[in-house]
């Protein structure tokens, strides 16, 4: 599933410059943190915050605000670790654009409040979803239609998950099968390494056997 680019509402927009300093002032980041920042990092933009009062939908308590922030590259590339310094500093779920040589690129972490911390501190995955490379003049679409800021968040989210949604699933469940999938997906490379380089055909034939049954589970987890 590719997700699209979205059109944010006029009222949603406050397209304000954050400072990397500010950023990294909330993190306690390393110097590999900042270099990151310094040296892929063209600007960081705070560009449109759903809200009751700016989106006309009711907010929930796990998503009581859902923000955009833009981040312009100096490059091709940008390390997840920017991204989870921004998120460390943001105490909202965040949905990020990135802007480089290649066009717009749509990422998010799932980001929740944590159940076991009287604080309210919030819980984001350290796995990063992303829509691709879209064309930088790629037609954008209005927001989908949602009951709360909570389905929307969560919707969202659920195109970024390459493993598509299966009717009656629970964002975390899509999550939980596309986390699996990728695990064996990593087992299967490092497999087919192996197998490569196996020259005994008993040990070829075990490996091969191995290798048909994680295909299999990957197959069964990504289904629809």
């Amino acid at each position: 599933m590719s997700c699209p680019l979205y059109q944010y509402p006029a009222k949603t927009r406050l397209d304000r410059v954050v400072a990397k300093q500010k950023v990294l002032a909330h993190t306690k980041g390393s110097n590999k943190l900042r270099e990151r920042f310094r040296d892929e990092v063209e600007q960081i933009t705070w560009h449109a915050k759903m809200a009751p009062n700016t989106l006309n939908l009711p907010s929930t308590k796990d998503v009581p605000e859902l923000q955009v922030f833009v981040v312009t590259l100096k490059g091709e590339a940008l390390h997840d670790d920017v991204l989870s310094a921004i998120d460390r500093a943001i105490p909202f779920p965040i949905v990020f654009e990135l802007k480089g040589p290649s066009g717009v690129c749509v990422k998010a972490a799932y980001k929740r409040p944590s159940q076991a911390d009287a604080n309210h501190c919030w819980v984001t995955d350290e796995s990063y979803l992303s829509s691709g490379w879209h064309e930088k003049d790629t037609e954008r679409h209005p927001l989908p239609p949602a009951i709360h800021l909570k389905a929307l968040y969560h919707q969202w989210l659920s195109e970024l998950i390459p493993t598509p949604k299966r009717d009656g699933e629970r964002l975390e469940e899509q999550l939980a099968r596309f986390s699996a999938a990728s695990a064996l997906e990593k087992q299967a490379a490092k497999l087919e390494t192996r197998l490569r380089n196996t020259k005994q055909f008993n040990r070829k034939v075990e490996l091969n056997a191995k290798l048909r049954g994680i295909r299999k589970q990957i197959t069964e987890y990504i289904a629809h």
